[in-house]
């Protein structure tokens, strides 16, 4: 029986389309370069931070991301930056009685706009927050924590083969991969998908009624 549903948030419930935008901007370089950087380096199994890396040697992210936010163009999250399908499909799991928690590798402040918006969810929390990222597995033993049901009876859903379905799988808990965004479509057949992942579904609205079949 499953008791608790964990969902990634980046191309999982949000679009990384204004987060991607927002850094092409802040760096005076068309978005479609940074796109297409993005996409170079998902192909090539590399940190998405690479793109920025390729796009600025030496850039240092972090110290950049200060100054977008000293300058009021820090991130920033709205309902348009949810996928359509985000709030009915945890709405329908939390009527089932399912635990709903959002635990994904974003920032603190990702954490406290996610917050704002209200989602039917039971808890969110990112690894900003945590101090531990995915594919740690501590990271999924909080996420456990925070899920209160045994790793058997938690599904955690997300679109990254390397640091969701296949970590995730392996501390024990039930996997749901999502073809969505760069990642998701990319792997999607792959045989380590195919073979780590219970389930492999096209929208989160899947979701519920394979769970509780």
């Amino acid at each position: 029986m499953i008791r608790t549903v964990i969902f990634d948030v980046g191309e999982t419930l949000t679009r990384d389309d204004r987060y991607w935008a927002a850094w092409a901007d802040w760096l005076d370089a068309p978005r479609h370069t940074v796109s297409a950087l993005v996409g170079a380096v998902v192909a090539q199994g590399r940190d998405n931070a690479d793109a920025l890396r390729l796009l600025r040697p030496g850039i240092d992210i972090d110290a950049e991301y200060a100054a977008r936010a000293a300058a009021g163009r820090g991130e920033h999250l709205d309902e348009t930056d949810l996928y359509p399908d985000v709030r009915p499909a945890l709405a329908e799991l939390r009527s089932l009685g399912v635990r709903v928690v959002v635990a994904g590798n974003q920032t603190a402040r990702a954490g406290e706009l996610l917050r704002a918006l209200d989602l039917p969810a039971d808890l969110i929390a990112t690894s900003g927050e945590w101090g531990v990222a995915k594919p740690d597995p501590e990271f999924f033993r909080r996420a456990v924590e925070a899920g209160q049901a045994d790793p058997e009876e938690t599904v955690y859903v997300g679109d990254h083969p390397a640091n969701d379905v296949t970590p995730a799988a392996a501390a024990g808990l039930r996997t749901a991969h999502l073809r969505r965004g760069p990642w998701g479509h990319l792997w999607a057949d792959s045989p380590d998908v195919v073979e780590a992942a219970d389930w492999r579904i096209t929208a989160l609205t899947d979701l519920p009624p394979l769970i509780t079949q």
